[in-house]
Formats: C-alpha cells, structure tokens, sequence
C-alpha cells in the first residue's frame, strides 16, 4: 500500500495519476467523499461522490478501512476494493491525507509506505491553488491554512519529495515504488529460489 499525501494543491492527485498511467500493477484506491464534485471530475475514477447520510451509513457499518474529515467534508476508503486488488497481487495506492495515512500504517504496519509530497515554497501552493480555480478565494484561504497544520506532520512520513517539477516528482516516486517492490520482506518466493540455488551449486 503506497500512500501519497500533500497539502491541497502540491500536486499529489497529479503525481498519483501518473504513477497510476505509467506503472504496471498499481491500482488506484477510489475514496467515497461528502464534498461536491468539482468540473471535470468523474464518479467513480476521481470520487465516489455521496451525501452525508451515506457516508455515516458506511462508517457505522464498518465499510471503511480509514476515514477523516477534512475542511468539513467526510473522506473515507472502503475495504473491499484494496482487499481484493492486493489478493490479485496489485499495489495499491492511496491519495490521503495525514489522518488517513496513519489510520492505514495503525492497520497495515509495514505493509504501508507513506511518501509526503512538498510544494517548493508557500507562495508557489497559493498560485497553484489559485490558478486550479476550481475554489473560491475564500476556500483558497482556508486550504492555506489548512496546508500548515498538513506540513507539520511531514516527519511521520517514510519518504519526503519537493514538487518543484512534476516530471522529477513522479521520477521521484516511481523510485520509492521499485526500491519498496524489491525489498527482501516482500519478495514472496525468494527463499525457495535462493535454497534451489544453493542446491545448484
């Protein structure tokens, strides 16, 4: 399980997108959110969008594997979907944000890697959140404020990534990815093919 998280607007959803396009055996954990789609976002490949009601339904009937509220809208992921990506043998990742990533690394422990992505400097998040115009200037302003309290968690994060440049950001990432695939822990199989090995010689 491969998490992305970022202050709004540093580029994480992007970075993830990518990652998503260019990476065979990745797949994209979809979260169920209360906030109101925005232009040119799709159900079911960006959000499950649903009201308030749904959301507690599904959180009371145990339906989530983490959920947080986040500038006054529910996020939650639902179980099944990463159950059985992860039984087909798929990495999964998830575009969270810090109370989701520690949700998912109190259930998954190791099976966890959490990667945090910087903007390279405030004034660059704020023209980034202005130029998306998907948000009001006052929702803008509360997702400023909202970034300081994200950053401050950075150091529980596995690995950190500036996002001065995009393409250097996935590059980045796609490392993570490739060195966490290799890691002895999870290389099912290698012990038998290293005892075969040994036999051979």
């Amino acid at each position: 399980m491969l998490v992305l998280s970022s202050p709004s607007g540093a580029g994480k959803t992007t970075i993830g997108r990518r990652l998503c396009d260019e990476e065979p055996g990745i797949a994209m954990s979809v979260s169920h959110t209360t906030r109101k789609k925005r232009k040119g976002e799709t159900e079911g490949k960006d959000y499950h969008f649903v009201d308030r009601d749904a959301f507690a339904r599904m959180r009371d009937g145990g339906e989530f594997l983490e959920w947080a509220v986040v500038f006054d809208n529910y996020y939650g992921t639902t179980c099944k979907p990463v159950e059985q990506a992860l039984a087909e043998g798929r990495d999964v990742l998830f575009d969270v944000d810090w109370q989701g990533a520690e949700s998912l690394r109190d259930k998954a422990g190791d099976d966890v890697v959490t990667v945090f992505i910087l903007p390279p400097s405030a004034s660059d998040l704020e023209q980034r959140l202005n130029v998306r115009a998907e948000d009001p200037p006052e929702i803008v302003k509360i997702r400023m404020l909202g970034a300081s309290n994200e950053i401050q968690h950075w150091d529980k994060y596995d690995y950190v990534v500036v996002n001065s440049d995009v393409e250097q950001a996935v590059a980045a990432v796609r490392a993570i990815l490739t060195a966490e695939r290799l890691r002895r822990s999870r290389l099912t199989g290698l012990k038998g093919f290293v005892q075969n090995l040994l036999a051979e010689l």
